[in-house]
C-alpha cells in the first residue's frame, strides 16, 4: 500500500517536472523555436484556443517565425494575442502569414525574463510539494486507520520527502541551464 502511494508520488512529482521543462520552453531566449508560442492562445469566435491549434508555425530563420493561420479571418485574433502575451514581440502580417522577426534581447528584457523563468520554476516546485502534501495526507489515514504502523509511516514520510528533494532539484537545475542560456548573449 505504501509503495504504490510512492509510486503514484513519484509518477506525479516527474510529471510535475515535465511540464516544468514545457514551460522553460515557451520563454524565449535568443533563438526563434515554434514552442515561444506554446503559451498564446487567441480567442476565436469567443473560445480561447492555442494558436498552434489555429495555425502552422514555421521557423524560416534563426531570428524570425512564421504563423500561417488555417482561417484567414482569424490573422487580427492571432495577431492581438500575440501582441498582448508577454513574449514582447511585434508581429506583421500580410492578411495571409503573420511574421514575427526575433529582435535580440536587451540586457534588461533578459531580466524580466529570468523573472519568468523562475516564477515558471517556483510553480514546478509548488505543484511537486502538493504532491507531496497530497500523500502525507494518505499515510497518515493509513497509520490513523491502523492500515500501517508507525515505524512504517514514519520510513514511507523520510522516502517521501527524499523523492520531493529529488524533484526540487531536477527543477532547480533546469532552471539554473534556463537562466545561463537566457543570459547568454
Amino acid at each position: 500500500m505504501i509503495d504504490e502511494l510512492l509510486d503514484d508520488a513519484k509518477r506525479r512529482m516527474d510529471k510535475s517536472v515535465e511540464a516544468a521543462v514545457h514551460e522553460f520552453n515557451t520563454v524565449r531566449t535568443g533563438r526563434a523555436s515554434a514552442a515561444l508560442l506554446d503559451r498564446v492562445a487567441a480567442d476565436y469566435y469567443g473560445e480561447k484556443t492555442p494558436i498552434k491549434q489555429l495555425a502552422t508555425i514555421n521557423v524560416p530563420e534563426p531570428r524570425l517565425l512564421t504563423v500561417q493561420p488555417f482561417d484567414p479571418g482569424s490573422v487580427k485574433a492571432i495577431e492581438r494575442a500575440i501582441m498582448e502575451s508577454d513574449l514582447g514581440l511585434q508581429p506583421s502580417n500580410d492578411g495571409k502569414l503573420i511574421r514575427l522577426p526575433i529582435p535580440q534581447l536587451t540586457e534588461e528584457r533578459r531580466k524580466q525574463l529570468v523573472k519568468v523563468v523562475r516564477h515558471l520554476a517556483e510553480e514546478g516546485r509548488i505543484a511537486i510539494r502538493n504532491v507531496r502534501r497530497d500523500v502525507m495526507h494518505d499515510l497518515k489515514e493509513l497509520a490513523r486507520d491502523g492500515d500501517v504502523g508507525d515505524d512504517d509511516e514514519r520510513r514511507a514520510e523520510e522516502k517521501l520527502q527524499k523523492l520531493t528533494d529529488e524533484h526540487v532539484h531536477r527543477i532547480d537545475e533546469l532552471l539554473k541551464k534556463k537562466e545561463e542560456e537566457i543570459m547568454e548573449v
